[in-house]
C-alpha cells in the first residue's frame, strides 16, 4: 500500500521539497586546493570523488572537510598522491562523468547518493549508475580499494518537514540497500552512517556535515584505506 499512499502524498511532497528548497540556505564548497602531493612513505593514489559532501560543504576550508582529515590520518605513513573530483548537486551518474579524463588511483572514496534519492532515482538505475561507475573505476582508473560511503539516512535529518522526510528517508533506505548489493558484487566497502544526525555534527544548515562529522569520517575512511592497503 505505500506506492499508493506515496501516489496520494505526492502534490504534498512536492510543495514540501518547494518550500524546503526556498528557505534552505545555500552554503558554498569548502576553499582550498582540490589536489596535492604531501607526506612520506610508500605512495598512495587517493582519489575522494562525490557531491557537496565530498566538496567541503559545511566547512570553509578543505583542510577540515573530508579531504583534508583522510589526509591528516594518512600523510604520516604514506606519501599521498590526492585528488578530490566533487560537485554539489552531483549525482551518481554525473559523478562517473566528471571522473573522464583523470588518471589512475589506488584507493577511491566515494560520497554519492543523497542527490539521487531528492532526484527520486529508480534503485535500479541507481544500481547500474554505481556499478558502471565502480567498474570504470578499476577498469580505467587501476583503482584497486573502493570505499562506498552509505546513503545517509535523510528521514533522520530534522530539517526536512514531515511527510517529506518519511518519503525521503524510505527512498535512502532503499538506494543505500542497493548500493550495499552492488559493493558486495564489485568488491568495495561498503562504509555505514551509523551516526545520529544530531546538530552537534551539523553544519549550520542542518543538512550538511559540519566539521565534527567530517573529522569523524575522515578519520574512519583513513584508517580503512590503511587497512585495505595493508
Amino acid at each position: 500500500m505505500r506506492p499508493l499512499a506515496d501516489l496520494a502524498l505526492a502534490p504534498v511532497y512536492a510543495a514540501q521539497a518547494l518550500a524546503f528548497l526556498a528557505r534552505v540556505e545555500r552554503l558554498p564548497e569548502a576553499e582550498g586546493p582540490r589536489r596535492g602531493d604531501i607526506g612520506q612513505g610508500a605512495p598512495l593514489r587517493l582519489l575522494i570523488l562525490g557531491d557537496s559532501s565530498a566538496a567541503g560543504v559545511g566547512v570553509a576550508h578543505q583542510g577540515d572537510a573530508l579531504s583534508g582529515q583522510m589526509l591528516r590520518h594518512l600523510t604520516g605513513q604514506r606519501r599521498v598522491l590526492w585528488h578530490l573530483v566533487a560537485r554539489s548537486g552531483a549525482t551518481t551518474a554525473q559523478a562517473r562523468a566528471m571522473l573522464r579524463g583523470h588518471g589512475r588511483f589506488d584507493v577511491a572514496v566515494l560520497a554519492l547518493g543523497v542527490n539521487d534519492v531528492l532526484r527520486q532515482t529508480r534503485v535500479a538505475r541507481f544500481r547500474g549508475a554505481q556499478s558502471g561507475l565502480m567498474q570504470a573505476l578499476r577498469d580505467r582508473h587501476g583503482v584497486d580499494h573502493i570505499l562506498a560511503s552509505a546513503v545517509p539516512p535523510l528521514g533522520e535529518f530534522e530539517v526536512f518537514p514531515n511527510p517529506l522526510s518519511g518519503f525521503l528517508g524510505q527512498r535512502a533506505v532503499a538506494l543505500d540497500a542497493g548500493l550495499q548489493e552492488v559493493c558486495a558484487e564489485q568488491r568495495a566497502q561498503h562504509v555505514p552512517f551509523d551516526l545520529a544526525p544530531g546538530p552537534e555534527w551539523l553544519a549550520r544548515d542542518r543538512l550538511h556535515p559540519g566539521a565534527p562529522l567530517y573529522a569523524e569520517w575522515g578519520k574512519r575512511m583513513a584508517g580503512l584505506a590503511l587497512e585495505r592497503l595493508s
